[in-house]
């Protein structure tokens, strides 16, 4: 049994505790709470004093795609050997930030979950839904491509699947649960990286996307909803999809939906930013960085009205490239929490987004026992050189998280590093 000292206990749901203990039993937590209430443990094997303690985070919104541009062609012309080897990178980057789990957004994930769960190489939980499902033109189509190669390529094994009419939506989400798919991904409204295609317009009809998710729901799988424009965000609500991707022109009507379906949103605003920051520098297409200029403003309106009417929010990056020079690099996933904050959400709450509600993001069926530091839950908790309810900011640098536990392994340990 270990037992982690701290001045400070963050539980990932409710307030903070102060002089706190949290004992690991293998990989379950055994306590967290007041050191006065802590139960003796006669086989502690060490004791870590630590600043503060708090759950294991959750990116729930990112992609191991093992490029390093911003161009989606990048997707097809990079071998997959060294796709792969650069997602492994990124998987131990962002547990070394932190993030014990990844609700993956399509991509590389579905096999690395595989390869991770049997130790074979170390990095976060991994929750993912194997392809990207478009329509024929839509936001994960590659538009300048013959259509044929498309679906040679999607047959090939790649991230993006097209699928027209009920018949090949509801063959295609069942090509992923044969992968493994804990999550299915659907794009319900255009994109931004896409060439031809408009955020604000919805893809696939009502039909189309009652099927998808009835079919994922037979299987205990909730279906993620990439969308920007209010139609698409509307008819994914109707059609049952659990999370709303990016939500960028979300307006009253549709957070009220949002509200009565108990439907999350994940923002992901640390993308956007980037984009339109950093694109110059990163291979950002032109079409791309315009309508990244387009929505910027008005995603962080969304965001807003979000917080203020109490939908719940989930913390995502859309992070999706590899390596420091592509501006949007694996393990910079704290990022995101200055502009949850900047969005009106306090600290605490922009914690809780990342951690009591990141296994929510995946359903009921599929849901892992993760995100707070309470008996009984898996031993995913991460140690801070100093309190991020004073400068949330803090969480944006890795080296500020000093020790990482895994299910009740330790993974990172390196107390006398910081960063402001």
């Amino acid at each position: 049994m270990q037992r982690i000292q701290a001045q400070v206990l963050i539980p990932g749901s409710g307030e903070p505790v102060e002089d706190a203990s949290v004992l690991l039993d293998g990989a379950r937590i055994a306590y967290a709470g007041p050191s006065s209430g802590a139960p003796r443990a006669s086989e502690v094997t060490a004791t870590y004093e630590v600043p503060v303690v708090m759950p294991g985070m959750w990116d729930t919104h990112a992609h191991f795609l093992g490029v390093t541009g911003l161009n989606l062609e990048d997707l097809v012309r990079i071998p997959p050997q060294v796709s792969t080897a650069r997602a492994v990178k990124d998987a131990e980057a962002a547990l070394m930030a932190g993030f014990t789990s990844i609700r993956e957004a399509g991509g590389l994930g579905v096999h690395l979950a595989r390869v991770i769960d049997e130790g074979t190489i170390r990095g976060p939980s991994v929750y993912a839904p194997g392809a990207i499902i478009s329509q024929t033109g839509g936001h994960a189509d590659l538009h300048a491509y013959p259509l044929a190669w498309m679906h040679g390529y999607a047959e090939s094994g790649g991230f993006m699947h097209l699928a027209d009419g009920v018949p090949e939506c509801l063959k295609v989400v069942r090509a992923q649960l044969r992968l493994g798919a804990k999550v299915i991904k659907v794009c319900a409204s255009g994109g931004v990286l896409s060439e031809l295609d408009d955020p604000i317009h919805q893809q696939f009809s009502d039909e189309e996307l009652r099927a998808i998710v009835g079919e994922a729901n037979r299987a205990g799988r909730i279906v993620m909803a990439h969308c920007h424009g209010q139609p698409g965000i509307m008819a994914a609500l109707k059609a049952g999809c659990h999370t709303i991707e990016h939500g960028s022109y979300l307006d009253e009507a549709a957070a009220d939906m949002m509200l009565e379906r108990g439907a999350i949103l994940v923002p992901t605003r640390f993308v956007i930013e980037r984009l339109v920051g950093a694109a110059k520098d990163s291979g950002l297409p032109d079409y791309a960085y315009r309508k990244a200029v387009d929505i910027a403003d008005r995603h962080l309106e969304a965001m807003r009205l979000a917080v203020a009417k109490g939908v719940r929010i989930a913390l995502g990056t859309d992070i999706a490239t590899s390596g420091a020079e592509s501006g949007v690099p694996w393990g910079m996933h704290g990022g995101e929490f200055p502009h949850l904050v900047e969005a009106g959400m306090t600290p605490l709450q922009a914690i809780e987004s990342a951690t009591a509600n990141g296994p929510l993001t995946l359903g009921p069926e599929q849901a892992p026992p993760s995100g707070r530091l309470q008996e009984g839950l898996d031993a995913d908790v991460i140690a801070l050189a100093r309190n991020p309810l004073d400068d949330v900011g803090i969480l944006s640098h890795a080296a500020n998280v000093t020790m990482v536990w895994k299910k009740g392994e330790l993974v990172k340990n390196s107390p006398d590093q910081s960063s402001p």
